[in-house]
């Protein structure tokens, strides 16, 4: 199942919500801006066209110097709703007139709101704009009052007029200074501002339901039937198809994606028919192979007895022709008569030859037969070290004869392997027999053993400083009946009898050797033997 967090359809529907969202938020508050500003600018014009107003009714009054039609003309439009002060004060600052009497009399602060636009800037009075002579102050009730200036110019009438003249080089003979109430404007603009935002959010919710809904059936329906087909398939059901979803482009993947499908689904047939008859050709081909190598390994097997045959009717027919050679001469000494003691002692010596003759023909076929017959083993829990001690006891006077010098290195934690003693013993005693052999005139021989924890095997190492053996003579050392000794002194059956013993116990033999460096033996024995191993009854 899908997180929410990765549906296409949420991802997509929340950049489209939250897009609008931020639009319609920004239009709101612009479109808010501005008809605050609207506003304002009206009620700044509204305020304008009031002191002008004022100005204009109170001219003819001031310009005859009526003070009390001017105080009542100011009082009665100062009392109209909207209106918060109005007064009259002269370019010195003395209120002269104001609908709150209690200012009457009084001089204005200079630094507070209602002056700051004169005396700030560094032009006349005269030539301020209307944004200069207005101010936007809070009053102590907390309502925010706009405050409009301006001056009452010096006109050629008011210079001029009989009952009270002014200088005419006086420019601005004071201020009017009209204070509107802006508390119904901002109880206006409050009210549009809250219909703004609330129209404003309907609109968002129901733009976003109607994308929510064209989302939730134009891509997140199409997309899960395009998910659930894919996982189909996936899990190898190629049967399945996506029914129809539109025109659009997620409809025409559909239609890619069945026909994807039905390719796979061909192209799977024929890879299965493609197998089958691999399968057959390989079944044939097996059997063929199988025959061939079954004709192989006879013809093999054919040639291998067929050498051993000549090897051994080569082994056995020098003896025997000794052996028939003085049997003739017994027989005719014989015939002649053995009264004599020289001949009787030459037919002694002569049943000595054919004794010893027969004997080496009775060796040669013991130890064929004990190459060609395994021989079961008994296996049981046997110290190597220990087997290791009685072949070099056995060989220790053959050693001492050719001042052969022992260097012997045994591990003392190598722990008891499972093996046969006797058998053990033998192969190791060959592989001793030979070292010794290698060096009749002396040198130092290494027996070194060790134990592999890692793959709980014991090792043996033979070492001699013979003469080495030459590469072309150490692929063939194993083969029956191959040795390199003078004749009679071996059969060339020590090393594969030896080699056999190793690999019944499931274990290896191998030879490092250099010329004239000599030539190392490691034999290679399981702490367990292998389940296949054949054991004595």
């Amino acid at each position: 199942m899908l997180r929410i967090a990765d549906s296409l359809a949420i991802k997509l529907t929340a950049c489209v919500v939250g897009g609008m969202a931020l639009l319609f938020s920004i239009y709101g508050y612009w479109n808010l801006r501005l008809w605050r500003q609207s506003q304002q600018e009206a009620g700044f014009q509204s305020a304008d066209n009031i002191s002008e107003t004022i100005r204009r009714s109170i001219r003819y009054s001031m310009l005859r110097n009526e003070r009390e039609e001017v105080f009542h003309i100011i009082n009665t439009i100062g009392h109209e709703n909207g209106i918060s002060r109005i007064r009259i004060f002269n370019k010195e600052g003395k209120i002269s007139f104001s609908t709150d009497d209690q200012e009457v009399g009084r001089f204005v602060d200079k630094n507070a709101e209602a002056c700051y636009a004169c005396h700030a800037k560094a032009q006349p009075l005269s030539r301020l704009g209307r944004p200069d002579r207005m101010r936007i102050y809070t009053a102590r009730d907390g309502t925010r009052v706009l405050g409009l200036i301006r001056p009452i110019e010096n006109e050629p009438d008011c210079s001029n007029a009989a009952c009270h003249s002014h200088a005419s080089d006086s420019q601005v003979l004071g201020v009017l200074d009209t204070n509107v109430s802006l508390a119904a404007m901002d109880v206006a603009v409050a009210r549009h501002e809250r219909r703004a935002v609330a129209f404003t959010a309907a609109a968002l919710l129901v733009v976003s339901l109607f994308t929510i809904w064209l989302i939730w059936f134009t891509v997140h329906k199409p997309v899960r039937k395009l998910t659930k087909a894919t996982r189909a398939v996936a899990q190898g059901n190629l049967d399945y198809l996506v029914p129809d979803i539109g025109h659009d482009e997620i409809g025409s993947l559909a239609v890619s994606f069945n026909q994807m499908t039905q390719e796979l689904k061909k192209a799977q047939a024929e890879n299965r028919q493609w197998t089958e008859t691999l399968e057959d050709r390989v079944r044939q081909k097996t059997g063929e192979l199988e025959r061939a190598y079954r004709s192989l390994t006879q013809s093999e097997k054919m040639a291998s007895l067929g050498k051993l045959a000549a090897v051994v009717a080569h082994e056995i027919n020098n003896p025997l022709a000794g052996i028939l050679t003085y049997s003739k001469l017994i027989a005719r000494m014989a015939d002649k008569g053995l009264g004599d003691e020289r001949r009787l002692a030459d037919a002694k010596n002569y049943l000595q030859i054919i004794e010893g003759e027969s004997r080496r023909c009775g060796g040669i076929v013991k130890n064929l037969l004990t190459f060609a017959r395994q021989t079961p083993i008994n296996p049981q829990k046997n110290d190597l070290n220990a087997i290791i001690e009685r072949c070099l006891l056995l060989v220790r006077h053959q050693m001492d004869l050719q001042s052969i010098e022992l260097e012997k290195k045994l591990d003392a934690q190598l722990p008891p392997l499972y093996c046969d003693a006797g058998q053990v013993q033998q192969a190791l005693l060959v592989i001793l027999m030979n070292a010794v052999d290698a060096m009749p005139q002396g040198g130092r021989l290494g027996v070194e053993s060790s134990y592999d924890a890692p793959h709980r095997q014991g090792h043996v190492v033979i070492r001699d400083e013979g003469p080495g053996i030459p590469p072309d003579v150490l692929a063939h050392i194993f083969e029956p009946f191959f040795t390199t000794k003078e004749e009679g002194k071996g059969t060339g059956l020590g090393l594969p009898i030896a080699l056999g013993i190793v690999q019944q116990h499931g274990g290896t033999i191998d030879v490092n050797s250099h010329p004239q460096k000599g030539t190392a033996f490691t034999v290679t024995l399981p702490e367990e033997p292998p389940v296949n191993i054949s054991t004595a009854a």
